[in-house]
């Protein structure tokens, strides 16, 4: 019943982005990933590492089977691209085998299964689709919250970050001065979050085929919940970032050309008009958001996958910073929202104990405080950064603690080995 629930309310909400969508004249999620079915994907990887969830489902033999037949449906669909000359120019020129592999075994799971078979293969399904869709869906609200918001709160914003020492200008500064070979390693890994957080939740899902069920609590779940929830404090609190309010991308838009070379100055925020094009999507980083939850979840993987979360999580925090897409007080925002999340879906797996209901309520609180100190208390961070900095820094910091100490009451405790007793010998 809950998947069932969960199912129908993922539909509704579909179709209401759908709608709202069209009002503004442009296609959206269903038709956009309706159209990923003969033409070229955004994201072809995405779609791969979506079929890839799908498979924890199946056995090797059938995960043999529908990755051989999402290959020859790429190849067959680059052939006919090339017969009739259909040049790609955007997106990648595979990825629609994958989608078609996935909705494919959601109709063998209808029509060729039954009972508990027929539900783990629907739920595999829709693990994959949840993926590849919950793109589709952000890009979405990123248009809503460019048509909906015409003005941006980014001097508050850029004011607060005097607190923290204008980390993004900092950053943004040592990426320039690596030259190409550091702009593309931190963009590969900032385009591909989604990829890194795929292969983090094959393996808490590998024993799935074997025990014919999920487990209760996997990255999947807290990754697209962030993604749900984080466009709504969007449009609460509108930023489109520093590259654009104060770089040479946001055109006549811009404060000015400041970002990265020289810092704001401190003045009197005030809310700025900007384009009808660039999302507001900079409070909270959704991005750092993701890293945190998958550094997290590998935490309880083999070495390889722990260094590979926290590479990841560095990775992103240098991108976000770096690129100019985010200020530093996004970030520690999204540390915290990324660990409130993660504390309730854990509560509601494990309980509502007394322990995790003061910690949902404590993280939720300290969000709550982050968003209206930026908001309401800009210029007196900006004037006391010896004091507001560290401020902010040991709230953020309180958070993963009172986590990572309810977190240990909540895994289970191994049972210690009995040792043999002594055993009376013959003399």
């Amino acid at each position: 019943m809950l998947w069932v629930m969960g199912g129908v309310t993922a539909f509704g909400f579909l179709i209401a982005l759908e709608t709202a969508a069209r009002r503004y004249g442009l296609p959206g999620p269903i038709t956009n990933q309706a159209r990923e079915a003969i033409f070229a994907p955004k994201s072809g990887f995405l779609l791969y590492a979506g079929m890839a969830l799908m498979m924890v489902v199946l056995t090797w033999r059938q995960r043999f089977i529908a990755a051989g037949a999402a290959v020859g449906i790429d190849v067959a669909i680059l052939l006919v691209r090339w017969a009739v000359d259909a040049r790609v120019t955007d997106g990648h020129p595979f990825g629609n085998g994958a989608l078609w592999v996935i909705l494919g075994h959601a109709v063998i799971a209808i029509t060729r299964r039954t009972g508990r078979e027929r539900v783990l293969l629907l739920k595999g399904v829709g693990l994959g689709l949840l993926l590849v869709t919950g793109r589709k869906t952000g890009d979405t609200w990123l248009l809503i919250t460019s048509k909906t918001r015409p003005t941006t709160l980014d001097q508050y914003l850029a004011t607060a970050d005097h607190a923290l020492g204008n980390p993004s200008w900092l950053v943004g500064r040592i990426v320039t001065a690596t030259g190409p070979i550091g702009a593309h390693v931190l963009g590969f890994v900032y385009i591909q979050l989604a990829v890194a957080a795929v292969i983090v939740a094959l393996y808490q899902l590998r024993n799935v085929a074997v025990e014919r069920r999920f487990p209760r609590h996997h990255l999947v779940r807290t990754f697209l919940v962030i993604g749900l929830l984080g466009p709504a404090i969007y449009m609460i609190f509108p930023v489109v970032g520093p590259v654009f309010a104060y770089g040479a991308d946001g055109g006549h838009w811009a404060v000015a050309n400041l970002w990265p070379n020289t810092p704001p100055p401190i003045n009197t925020p005030h809310q700025m008009p900007f384009d009808e094009i660039t999302p507001r999507n900079c409070m909270p980083s959704l991005h750092t958001a993701w890293a945190t939850a998958i550094f997290i979840h590998s935490r309880k993987g083999p070495r390889i996958l722990r260094f590979a979360g926290a590479f990841w999580l560095i990775a992103t925090l240098g991108a976000t910073l770096g690129f100019g897409y985010h200020y530093g007080v996004d970030l520690v925002a999204g540390v915290v929202f990324a660990l409130t999340i993660e504390a309730a879906l854990r509560s509601l797996d494990h309980g509502w104990d007394r322990s995790g209901i003061q910690l949902v309520t404590y993280s939720a609180t300290v969000f709550a405080a982050l968003l209206v100190s930026y908001r309401y208390l800009p210029v007196e961070m900006a004037k006391h950064p010896s004091v507001f900095g560290p401020l902010l820094i040991l709230a953020m910091a309180s958070v993963v603690h009172g986590y990572v100490q309810t977190a240990k009451l909540w895994d289970p405790k191994a049972a210690r080995a009995r040792q043999p007793e002594p055993q009376p010998e013959l003399v």
